[in-house]
């Protein structure tokens, strides 16, 4: 079927005189990557390699984002079950706060707050170990060989930071967006995982003397696995899924990349074949992973219950 649909395209387009297959990639993009600042990519590289850059973007955006909502998703979820009912209220309104309003929105409003709350080039704040806060990012101390004593340190450098290693505003609105966004899903997760252990569980811990803390981690939260894992892989899968809004906070991800390409060459049917690919292929790779977990979690429970 796959073979009888690629055949039946390639003979329409043939037939409307529009060019067919993989070796415009090969050719100069016309437009420049520049991050990752030492992996950019200029308007005279292949295509290829634009589309390269643009993938690895959208996977450090992704697994900066994935840090952030598995551990604060993780926490809120616990505070949504503490006996203390502020902390219950706060949690409760993280989640409601996040869920109701759309991702999209978010974004665009914190990167609008977030350029602007930057400080100016002229007077950049400067943390402690080097941190540097502009409006051209923020800025760490990186470790390269080719400078003496092994550091290079961020200065501003005009209208930009040179030395250092350099997270723009896009970058962080993005991952910080998509990690503050997923954590309130992350959170009900949890939150249900551990309700659908039974109580009795709970009450047993206690009665061997062990603290809220020892049961909830010796003994409620390997049960609880089984039942987060699941619906956890597919916050994963949509956190992945989301980092394609980047365009709107103009970050040259993998589908910004893309959607450039089709407008610079016209491919439409190759360049969103290779969206496509990916995509399933880092979906895949989630589902898999998440599949290899849930598998580790029954070893786990069932481990504990012998």
């Amino acid at each position: 079927m796959l073979t009888l649909l690629v055949l039946r395209a390639q003979h329409t387009l043939s037939a409307r005189g529009i060019q067919a297959g993989w070796q415009f990639l090969l050719e100069p993009a016309g437009f420049d990557v520049g991050e990752p600042r030492d992996l950019g990519v200029e308007a005279t590289g292949p295509l290829w390699q634009a589309l390269a850059v643009g993938l690895l973007n959208t996977l450090r955006a992704a697994a900066l984002a994935l840090c952030l909502a598995l551990g604060l998703g993780t926490a809120v979820g616990l505070a949504r079950l503490t006996p203390h009912p502020l902390l219950r209220a706060l949690a409760a309104a993280w989640v409601g706060a996040l869920r109701n309003v759309p991702l999209l929105v978010q974004l665009l409003l914190g990167y609008l707050l977030w350029v602007e709350m930057l400080p100016p080039m002229e007077a950049p704040w400067l943390g402690p170990g080097g941190l540097l806060l502009c409006k051209a990012g923020l800025a760490l101390p990186a470790w390269t060989p080719t400078t003496s004593g092994g550091v290079s340190w961020p200065v501003v450098d005009g209208l930009s930071v040179s030395g250092g290693w350099v997270l723009t505003p896009e970058f962080l609105t993005l991952s910080l967006g998509l990690g503050l966004y997923t954590s309130a899903f992350v959170a009900e997760v949890v939150r249900g995982g551990l309700m659908a252990v039974a109580q009795a569980q709970w009450q047993a811990a206690q009665a061997l003397g062990m603290t809220r803390w020892q049961a909830l981690r010796g003994v409620i939260a390997p049960q609880a696995l089984r039942v987060i894992v699941p619906p956890l892989t597919n916050q994963v899968l949509n956190l992945v899924k989301n980092s394609s809004l980047a365009v709107a906070v103009g970050y040259p991800d993998l589908a910004s990349v893309t959607q450039t390409t089709l407008n610079q060459t016209g491919r439409a049917l190759e360049c969103m074949a290779i969206l496509m690919g990916i995509y399933l292929g880092l979906s895949a790779l989630v589902a898999w992973l998440g599949h290899a977990l849930d598998r580790r979690a029954g070893v786990w429970q069932a481990g504990e219950r012998a």
